[in-house]
């Protein structure tokens, strides 16, 4: 049987500067040294904004979402690196596939952070512990990238907790610490209390998420509505939300990266034969048809390219993917030795179950 949301163990993972730590991994030669990632900041009259920033890069000053021209005036000999957006994506979705294996139930929420609910197979929170630490060994260890996890009794207090103790933190509340934990933290630690909020709150007196939880409820109604009895709940430790994974598909995909890099047509096209019967499989076990079929190609340099081709009419055929995939490839060829090839099919559609598609049959 099923336990209730109150009593299940809930785990936050949150990884530590993501986009500029995925570069550093990339490049070792960058690490211990400021990097940001975003536009260019053309020499301090750039008009973008940073995406991230190292650690080290933040003791200068720098966060995310900072005008690019004010960061580079902070720090003008920080490491300065466009957005890759595609490499990001991969790396997430390859933490994601890590993180699966150990819930009970998942929900990503971005492309670097995600709940895992184990309180079906955990009830204890030293095995809880055990089981955080193993999953930051084992993103360590697959993707050279720490993670910082926060294990509590519901979704707010394991996020907060997750945040603390960053980088490569872990940090454990249990039901009965969870208002020595929570109440001499700042108001601006509970997710949602932003810069427009947090300033309301100060201007009553309220400063401490221990000073929401004992504030007049009426109170914070008549100044914030509906969301002033949400902040109280949430001070309190009290979170009902469920750890629910999304259920739609957009794309099935699969990748190889070699352990020597490959040039050969013949091999070239195996490969492609085999991705393809991996995204069959998925294809047909969700019960899915495609119209577009994409490959990703990522050289010995780190060059990475994506194309795509979309059919005239969704279709289930296996063989409409290893030829387009083979068709889409040809553009690369003589260009250089590949690291990496992908598969992937998108533009899904779910196949009624009453219907019989000719493709079946070919």
């Amino acid at each position: 049987m099923n336990k209730p949301p109150h009593s299940r163990i809930t785990m936050h993972v949150d990884m530590d500067s993501f986009y500029s730590s995925i570069e550093v991994r990339e490049r070792p030669e960058l690490r211990g040294l400021p990097v940001v990632v975003g536009s260019d900041p053309k020499g301090g009259k750039g008009r973008g904004v940073v995406s991230t920033c190292s650690y080290e890069a933040r003791k200068f000053g720098i966060h995310s979402a900072m005008p690019i021209s004010r960061a580079y005036r902070l720090c003008p000999e920080a490491i300065y690196l466009p957005v890759n957006m595609e490499l990001y994506k991969e790396t997430s979705n390859n933490i994601m596939e890590i993180l699966r294996i150990f819930a009970d139930r998942f929900q990503q929420v971005s492309v670097d952070e995600a709940y895992l609910d184990i309180g079906d197979s955990i009830e204890d929170y030293r095995s809880a512990t055990m089981l955080a630490q193993k999953i930051k060994q084992e993103v360590l260890c697959k993707q050279g990238l720490t993670c910082s996890v926060g294990v509590a009794p519901n979704k707010v207090i394991a996020k907060i907790a997750s945040d603390i103790n960053k980088p490569d933190g872990l940090t454990v509340v249990r039901p009965e610490e969870k208002e020595s934990f929570l109440y001499p933290l700042c108001v601006s630690r509970i997710p949602g209390i932003g810069k427009k909020t947090q300033p309301v709150l100060v201007e009553i007196g309220i400063n401490t998420i221990g000073q929401l939880a004992t504030a007049d409820v009426q109170l914070l109604i008549s100044r914030f509505g509906k969301y002033g009895l949400v902040m109280h709940q949430l001070a309190n430790g009290i979170d009902p939300r469920q750890v629910k994974e999304k259920e739609e598909v957009k794309s099935i995909s699969t990748e190889d990266t070699f352990d020597e890099d490959i040039f050969d047509p013949g091999l070239i096209k195996n490969v492609f034969c085999e991705l393809t019967e991996k995204v069959h499989a998925d294809l047909t076990k969700k019960r899915f048809r495609f119209r577009t079929v994409s490959i990703r190609v990522r050289f010995d340099d780190f060059r990475t390219y994506t194309r795509a081709k979309t059919l005239h009419a969704a279709t289930t055929d296996k063989i409409s993917i290893t030829k387009v995939a083979v068709e889409l490839m040809e553009e690369f060829m003589g260009c250089g030795r590949f690291r990496l090839l992908g598969v992937g099919v998108s533009k899904l559609e779910k196949i009624d179950e009453r219907q019989t598609f000719l493709s079946d049959f070919c």
